[in-house]
């Protein structure tokens, strides 16, 4: 049971672990995975939109998650699209909704229809994949939102600390860029430009490439004067036995995931060959973590809310897949007959249960007070800019 000190230090505001949050991510990611159930899908969001409201910086990039949502949406409305237009699969007793002109293929391309009948049936399975899909995105999306991915780069080991710094920057792409065009727009806006459509688009794509570039440039100067690309005195033997233990046991690891997510293959394939292709990745990154010389400023400590948090995310990844204490065939509906889709009590707790991190989560820290409406009290655009060399590896 937690002590009050422990209870004391949960409530005072800081920066959760990054790995606690990236944890919970893939365990809802993981719990999405497993179920196409559109209500176990909704109540995935309903709960990454709660612990978002609650948990997320007033940073620039802690406010993308919606642009995360409308892409969710996109990815919905295309898998539809494809499924009407690629029509297949057609039952006899389907309900059709409308036909679409139907283009007759040769022969090579046997198998393919485009246009024909499209039915509910299809609609609502392509649906359900397209949910499915946008949930995990989203999934993805709320850990960048409530961790900032270039404080990850503390806790990688130094073998990966370089593969790391190449992922923190890919990663932190979409967030850097919606700073940007939303640090643009308020200063159009703020020059009295309140055009709409293609004309301004001009006025804000230009600014955003051009902060890009001066991004760019100021990341690669804080990475040189860091020190990045620094290795130790190691023989080429070492070398060769880091990288055949690492490349065997991402080939593990990529195996045993495969195994345990797909539900298809034989559980036995995937656990053997994800303990394997840990403990294979565990010896390559010891040996490999001598040639990178490398310190940190003030480490994140492993605390109790971070252990709440990360366990949410477990607990909910492992209700989802064990399927053990309800019926297994209600997280992945059928629509022969079309039915209202049930839904299991158990994994419903354990999805809520994951959105406990709302609660056991520390409130974030507050850069600085929002400014009130109407105060006058207008913020310069360029002073959001960074103004040193390198503030884009902050907190690394």
């Amino acid at each position: 049971m937690p002590t009050a000190s422990a209870l004391a230090t949960a409530r005072t505001p800081r920066q959760l672990h990054p790995v606690a949050w990236w944890s919970w991510a893939i365990g809802m990611a993981v719990a999405a995975n497993r179920t196409s159930n559109p209500l176990l899908l909704v109540l995935v969001l309903a709960v990454l939109g709660l612990v978002i409201a609650c948990r997320r910086s007033d940073a620039p990039w802690a406010r993308a998650f919606q642009y995360y949502l409308v892409l969710a949406l996109v990815v919905i409305v295309t898998r539809v699209v494809f499924r009407a237009v690629f029509a297949s699969g057609i039952q006899p007793d389907d309900h059709i909704l409308f036909s679409l002109p139907h283009l007759d293929t040769p022969d090579w391309y046997a198998g393919i229809r485009l246009g024909g009948a499209v039915s509910l049936e299809a609609t609502l399975s392509a649906a359900f994949d397209g949910l499915r899909l946008g949930t995990l995105l989203c999934c993805v999306g709320a850990a960048n939102v409530l961790a900032n991915p270039k404080r990850a780069l503390r806790v990688l080991p130094g073998a990966l600390y370089e593969l790391g710094v190449a992922v923190v920057v890919a990663l932190s792409v979409a967030p850097q860029l919606v700073e940007s065009a939303q640090r643009v727009n308020r200063a159009r806006r703020l020059r009295g430009g309140h055009g709409r459509g293609l004309r301004p688009l001009r006025s804000i794509v230009v600014p955003v490439l051009e902060d890009a570039f001066e991004r760019s440039l100021r990341l690669a100067a804080g990475m040189d004067s860091r020190g990045y690309g620094r290795v130790g005195d190691v023989s080429r033997a070492r070398r060769r036995i880091t990288g055949l233990l690492l490349s065997l046991g991402m080939c593990g690891l990529c195996v045993g995931v495969y195994g345990l997510v797909d539900p298809t293959v034989p559980r036995l394939l995937g656990l053997p060959a994800v303990a394997t292709g840990v403990l294979l990745c565990a010896a390559g990154l010891h040996a490999g973590g001598r040639r990178v010389q490398r310190t940190a400023y003030r480490p994140d400590r492993w605390r109790t809310p971070e252990s709440l948090v990360a366990g949410g995310g477990v607990v909910c990844a492992t209700v989802m897949f064990l399927t053990v204490g309800y019926d297994p065939t209600q997280l992945n509906p059928g629509l022969y007959p079309l039915a209202f889709p049930s839904l299991p009590l158990l994994p419903v707790a354990a999805i809520l249960a994951a959105g406990a991190a709302a609660l056991t989560a520390p409130p974030p820290v507050r850069r600085s007070p929002a400014p009130r409406p109407g105060s006058g009290a207008a913020r310069d655009p360029r002073a959001a800019r960074p103004s040193r060399a390198g503030d884009e590896l902050a907190g690394v």
